[in-house]
This record gives C-alpha cells, structure tokens and sequence, in this order.
C-alpha cells in the first residue's frame, strides 16, 4: 500500500466557487463518517480557490469515495478527487 493510501484524506478540485464546507461534508457524507471537510479560503477575500479536503474514518471509506465522485459533475464542473500528499513543510 502506498503510503498515500494509508491516508484517509482526500484532496477535492474544480470545486465551484460557491461550495462550501458544509455542503462539502453533505456531498461527501454517503460514503462514510467524514471527521473533518474545509473548502480552502483566500485569506484577505474569504473566497473560495476552489479546492478543498475531505477526511474519512476509515481507508475504505476514503477509497470509496475517490471511486464514486472522481470526474463527477457538481454544478457543471468535473471534480478531481483523489489522495491528498502529505502537508510540506513551510
């Protein structure tokens, strides 16, 4: 297993950019027990970038998840879901 599947953490692009967290979680919520989901915001507007996270209990529950809602349409965009890389280091 690669250790981005060791991640339960997936990584959720071509957002529209009036998504938000909670309607990230909403969407998200049929696969599983999501503990965390953040639309990423710009700091000085607030607006969306139009990516966010999405963290799952489990593997399986992550997995299944990037199966059903990779390239699916959400408000005319194609998402992109995939594991999310580990954090950088700043």
């Amino acid at each position: 297993m690669s250790i981005l599947e060791e991640n339960k953490k997936l990584y959720v692009g071509n957002l529209p950019y009036t998504a938000t967290s909670d309607e990230l979680k909403s969407i998200f919520s049929e696969f599983g027990e999501i503990v965390d989901a953040v639309v990423i915001t710009e700091r000085d507007s607030g607006r969306s970038k139009g990516f966010g996270f999405v963290e799952f209990n489990t593997i399986e529950e992550a997995k299944k998840a990037v199966e059903a809602m990779n390239q699916k349409e959400l408000e005319g965009r194609k998402l992109v879901v995939n594991f999310a890389r580990p954090a950088r280091e700043r």
